[in-house]
């Protein structure tokens, strides 16, 4: 399916019944890394599985930007009229999440976040490096995207009151320090470390956020 949102064909699939559940994808993926999630919260939950701008289906734009992108989740939870969604959001969609709760927070239920960043300073720097070698080759967007955004201000997350899970692998790429600060500005935030997992092991084609997602939305 497809609705225009922010001047932007969004890409999205409806499945299941229950809590209105929007899922938010991470850099160069499309909504299918849900999959196997999907089928289990479907039970629970109407699950909204969205592809970003320049990603999967939906349309492509000059203008990518997190800001871009949260404007498009935006608008499209106002045109199709959901009311209080949850929202899940790994890497680039829990930063879109971040942003989102910042910019409408009434229009949100409870946000979890998987393996976000609010400042490229936030990656370690293995990872900045590795990014920078390859963006000097291909000069993807993509890349450009990570190394330069997001910057969300620090005075503006603590302005942040929904109830938000945090949860990230022991070996993510994001540094601990930079989570645990990120946990600290969100005032009613939970963080969860999860051991030996990666930044997207427990995420991508896997079921293991399952459970903590339908222990964190019970009513």
């Amino acid at each position: 399916m497809r609705v225009k949102a922010n001047q932007i064909e969004i890409n999205y699939e409806i499945f299941g019944k229950g809590q209105p559940l929007i899922m938010l994808h991470g850099n160069q993926e499309d909504f299918h890394i849900y999959e196997e999630l999907i089928e289990i919260l479907k039970d629970n939950f109407t699950i909204y599985a969205i592809d970003s701008r320049n990603h999967g289906l939906s349309g492509k734009s000059i203008d990518f930007s997190y800001d871009a992108m949260t404007q498009d989740v935006y608008q499209f939870i106002r045109q199709l009229k959901i009311n209080k969604p949850h929202i899940l959001g790994f890497s680039d969609g829990g930063i879109i999440g971040l942003k989102l709760s910042i910019f409408a927070p009434n229009l949100i239920d409870k946000l979890i976040i998987c393996g976000a960043n609010y400042h490229p300073k936030g990656l370690n720097k293995k990872i900045i490096k590795a990014l920078k070698n390859e963006y000097k080759e291909d000069k993807s967007p993509y890349i450009k995207l990570m190394l330069e955004e997001p910057k969300i201000r620090k005075k503006d997350i603590k302005k942040v009151t929904l109830k938000t899970l945090i949860l990230v692998g022991e070996k993510d790429v994001i540094k601990t320090k930079h989570t645990l600060k990120l946990h600290q500005m969100l005032k009613k935030s939970k963080l969860i470390i999860l051991e030996n997992e990666t930044h997207d092991s427990f995420v991508v084609h896997s079921t293991k956020l399952a459970p903590y997602i339908m222990e964190f939305t019970k009513k």
